[in-house]
Parts: structure tokens; sequence; C-alpha cells
């Protein structure tokens, strides 16, 4: 027990259960950042369009960090059960606990928390990610979680996801999360073309950005629905079940794709219909009152025509030209 400073030598280095990504930490802080900027640059536009550009803001910033935090969040289809199962390999003890598994884009993680935490001799909170992306070798993963010996549990819902296993799920959601992962970053590449084309202003094309924007994020959708419909091995635990549904990525992705489907065709259908309201939304009216106001004072700085000065000056009456007196010298 020496070895590993108390822990059993066959149990090193264990990932406790952290229900939060850093990564997703570190994406929110940085669109935090930028709403408090445009907080703080709030009270510098006047009139009523500063709730309307306070409102564009907070919603292009929504939609993209959505669309980027998705990519490492791995809950998009996820599952729990309670059970009685085995702890450890070629032991007879029984432990209770909750079993979950989460699969996400990039992977899988499987969590293992005891009920209570401390039973037989052991804190029971693990949480393992078993990565498929391209740099990822996912057999590798699963070698390295026998050798260090992890629980039963956990190696025994790791298995059903090898490419070894004659489950065949492997390369059914290894493929979709990797069509998924290119529809959202292309997503995300054409939010960022919306927000350009909307402060240039180029309001339609930024409409059909917008649009082709929720397109990416359905049909990424449309891929994990595919794969979901296909029959799977059932994960047993005794008599107890896991079954998985769409985790909370999955129906997050879904409302911003609708989202950004109703503000691009709202967009393209007042751009052609009512235009001056559009314009009203992207306060776009006070800088044409601006552009009118500066057409007509240069206007009124330009010479007069010679042609018609000489004609004003020859159709002055005669009543009005000054008599002059001439004297002998």
């Amino acid at each position: 027990m020496t070895p590993w400073d108390g822990s059993f030598p066959f149990y090193p280095n264990v990932n406790a259960y952290f229900p939060f990504d850093t990564t997703q930490a570190a994406i929110i802080s940085i669109f935090f950042s930028a709403l408090a900027t445009c907080i703080i640059i709030l009270p510098g536009i006047r009139g009523r369009g500063r709730f309307f550009w306070f409102l564009r803001g907070i919603t292009g910033l929504f939609i993209g960090a959505v669309v980027l935090m998705i990519q490492f969040t791995r809950n998009w289809e996820s599952g729990w059960v309670t059970a009685n199962t085995s702890y450890k390999s070629f032991s007879r003890a029984l432990v209770n606990a909750d079993i979950g598994l989460h699969i996400g884009l990039a992977g899988v993680n499987i969590t293992l928390v005891g009920n209570p935490v401390n039973q037989v001799n052991e804190t029971i909170s693990y949480n393992e990610h078993f990565a498929w992306s391209f740099d990822a070798d996912y057999d590798h993963s699963y070698s390295e979680g026998l050798e260090k010996g992890l629980p039963s549990p956990i190696l025994y819902l790791a298995e059903k996801f090898s490419s070894q296993s004659p489950c065949g799920m492997h390369n059914q959601y290894r493929i979709s999360g990797h069509y998924a992962s290119l529809m959202l970053w292309m997503a995300f590449c054409t939010w960022l073309l919306s927000i350009l084309l909307f402060s240039m202003p180029i309001l339609l094309y930024g409409g059909y950005m917008l649009l082709l924007t929720a397109a990416l994020m359905l049909f990424s959708l449309l891929f994990l629905f595919t794969v979901r419909n296909i029959p799977k091995c059932p994960i047993q635990f005794g008599p107890a079940s896991l079954k998985t549904a769409y985790g909370g990525s999955f129906w997050l992705t879904l409302t911003t794709g609708l989202l950004c489907f109703l503000l691009g065709l709202g967009v393209i259908i007042l751009s052609s219909a009512q235009p001056e309201k559009l314009k009203l939304l992207f306060n776009l009216d006070d800088r044409d009152g601006k552009g009118e106001a500066a057409e007509r004072w240069e206007k009124s700085l330009l010479p007069t025509d010679a042609s018609t000065s000489e004609q004003d000056l020859l159709t002055v009456p005669l009543s009005e030209l000054c008599e002059v007196t001439v004297t002998k010298l």
C-alpha cells in the first residue's frame, strides 16, 4: 500500500468524479468577458438604439458560445443506473453504486459513484474518459484501463465501445461524432461570417449566413439521430439495465439551431418586405438621417451657377438703379 501513498497498488491514478470540464469553463469565461465589454460601452450608445444593440450583442454571443462549447461537452447521450455490482475482478464483494454513461463527440465518459462513497474500505468515485478522436486510440486507452485495474463496471462499459466488441458500436459512434463535429466547426465559421456581415452592414447576406449556420447545426444532429436508432447491445448490471437518452448538449444544439433559423428567416423577410424596420433594428436610420443632412449642407456650400447670376443681374428693374451725376471740372 505504500508505493502509491496509501492507495491499493492495483488502483493508481484514480480520476475522481468532477461534473464540469475546464475547457467549457474557459470558453464561458471568454464570452462572459466579451459580454462585460458590451455592457461597459453600452452607455455610450444614444437613444432607442441602445436596447437593440444590446439585444443583438447578447444573441450573437450566446449563439457563438453554444456552437463552440458543445464541441467539448460529453453529454450528447447519457444514462444512469443504480445497481449492486461487483467492484473488482476475481472478487465476490458487491457494492451499491451509481453508474453513468456519457457519450460525446470525441469519446465516452464512464462514472462510478458509490452509495455511500466509502465502501469496502475504499472511496468509490471514478470518472474515466476513453477518447476515439483522430489523434486518440480507444483500444489503447482501454488496455491502459485494464493494466491500471479499473473497477469492473467501468471496464464492462468501456469494452462495449471497443473496436473488438461484437456490438459494433465503436465505428457507429466514432464516425457520427466526427461528422457532427465537422458540421459544428463549419457552423462556427458561418456564425463569424454573419457577425462580420451584420457589422459592415450587409444585412441580407448576414441573414443567409444565419440560415446556413442553422442548417449545419441541424445536420450535425441528424448524424447523431441516425446512430441513435441503430440497435445496440443491452447493458445489464444484474437485474438493472442501463439505457441512454439524448443529453443536454443535443437539446441545446437543437434549440440554438432553431433560433438561428428564425433569426435568419426574419432578417430575410424584413429585408424584402419592410427594410425600414430592419434598419431600425440595426440602428441604421440615424446614419441615413445624418447622411441626408450632410448632403444638404454640402449643396448649400456649392457656388451658384454663373449663368444664373448673370441672368439675375440683367433682370434688375431700372427703378432700382442708382442715379449718377456728372460734374464738369
